[in-house]
């Protein structure tokens, strides 16, 4: 599948709202953007959290309401646990991995509006495997990723979720986009993260080839800075970063970028800030800042003697907002909203 986006607009994926009318702010969203995306919406309950989210159907999962904590309890015996994830995962029981609408109000609030709202894209997320098992500990604070057989059961659950979005969206538009949102990646490489650059690759490429099973395009946020050569060297088709912030990270790396595009990679220019800067920067400044961003990536490509043209880094660009909008407010959100479609149309 060639996408050619050119400057088309989409969203991280959570909102700061609380009016339990979901279906009202997917309307305002998908007539807000080119690429629609469902909310999440963790203000209006812990449910909705992004942890919470994609862990219910986890093997040990405790998730505790009353005191907004998520663990997994490995002290008990996993066995009977571990074997019940496995058949559905080994029957290929897609719909075993479904979010419930108690948990994704967004998503199926979109997927009515959609129906009604005929169009080519929409986008999904799903919180991934090295942010979900390093923030989720088992009751002694260790962390999940650091246990191998919770290690390989949240990469294959998250993978798994990702297949039952893309088929759900594939319902209401043909051509489907799924972030793995990997926050955390932004430590790869401190002491905080123990792994290794192939173990990185190798559980994000499991979900990202599932994503490719369904027909699906896979996308990756880190909304700070990271190596960004790792996430280029995986199989992603969409790479999102913090351009309002980091933008000029990316010339660090023409040759992965260079190859990245051969093989048809998108970049997602999250150039519109998602916090009280919205209000101090007009869709002038942030074309400008964007626009002198691709120039400097593509003459440091030169200066190593990598062709990587400036046009056709527009060509193969999306513009979102630097992060998900959940931790601001609704204010900054509908602002970010507008001066996202304003800039994006000053570069188209």
């Amino acid at each position: 599948m060639t996408f050619t986006p050119h400057f088309q607009t989409t969203l991280i994926g959570s909102f700061p709202h609380t009016d339990k009318d979901a279906a009202t702010l997917c309307r305002h969203i998908a007539s807000s953007v080119d690429v629609p995306v469902w909310p999440q919406l963790p203000r209006r309950t812990f449910r909705e959290n992004m942890y919470v989210q994609y862990s219910t159907f986890l093997p040990g999962i405790i998730i505790d309401e009353a005191n907004e904590k998520i663990t997994f309890n490995t002290a008990d015996d996993l066995t009977p646990a571990m074997e019940a994830f496995y058949s559905h995962y080994l029957a290929d029981e897609v719909d075993a991995f479904a979010v419930a609408p108690e948990y994704a109000a967004g998503f199926y609030a979109m997927l009515d509006v959609l129906r009604s709202n005929p169009g080519e894209w929409v986008k999904g997320q799903v919180t991934g495997p090295i942010t979900l098992g390093l923030k989720i500990t088992d009751q002694d604070l260790r962390s999940s990723l650091y246990d191998e057989m919770l290690a390989e059961a949240i990469v294959k659950g998250v993978a798994m979720t990702a297949r039952w979005q893309v088929q759900q969206l594939k319902a209401v538009r043909p051509n489907v986009i799924m972030f793995v949102d990997e926050p955390y990646m932004a430590s790869f490489g401190s002491a905080f993260i123990s792994l290794s650059r192939e173990q990185v690759v190798e559980m994000l490429d499991e979900v990202f080839d599932a994503i490719h099973q369904e027909g699906g395009l896979a996308g990756v946020h880190c909304c700070a800075n990271t190596d960004w050569s790792v996430l280029l060297a995986t199989g992603v088709d969409i790479l999102n970063l913090d351009a309002y912030g980091y933008l000029d990270n990316l010339a660090l790396y023409p040759e992965e970028l260079r190859a990245f595009l051969d093989r048809g990679g998108v970049v997602a220019w999250g150039v519109v800030p998602n916090d009280e800067d919205i209000f101090q920067v007009t869709p002038e400044q942030l074309v400008e800042k964007l626009r002198d961003g691709l120039t400097s990536i593509s003459g440091k490509a030169q200066a190593r003697g990598i062709s990587i043209g400036v046009e056709e880094l527009a060509s193969r660009s999306l513009i979102t907002p630097a992060c998900g909008l959940g931790p601001t407010t609704v204010e900054v959100a509908e602002k970010t909203l507008e001066t996202l479609g304003k800039t994006a149309g000053l570069l188209q």
